[in-house]
């Protein structure tokens, strides 16, 4: 795989593009009230849902305790990034798009 074919299946795919749309939303909306609100409470609980699957298995990396804000929100990004390549490869290869036969390598018609 080359490196353009995982930047297609990541972000360029269509439902990978909804999926990284609606976390985008989810993170604005936790950043709003994160910012505005004086007692924010649990919302920063909605991105990480987006990331479900793949977020459960953070917490065997850092152990007891709250990570850092700053690790938290990598590891959220990671998660995601993630699951939108693996979303953007399910859809592709329902398509039949990654069993494609390679060009010839003869002379263009111009």
């Amino acid at each position: 795989m080359t490196a353009r074919m995982l930047l297609r299946l990541t972000f360029a795919n269509p439902a990978s593009a909804i999926y990284l749309g609606l976390v985008g939303v989810a993170v604005a909306v936790a950043t709003a009230v994160t910012l505005f609100a004086r007692d924010p409470g649990f919302v920063w609980v909605l991105p990480a849902l987006c990331a479900f699957p793949l977020f459960l298995l953070v917490p065997l990396f850092h152990g007891d305790g709250q990570p850092a804000t700053w690790l938290f929100i990598t590891e959220l990004v990671l998660c995601v990034l993630v699951q939108s390549l693996v979303l953007g490869t399910i859809v592709e290869a329902s398509r039949g798009r990654l069993r494609q036969r390679p060009r010839p390598a003869g002379p263009r018609a111009s």
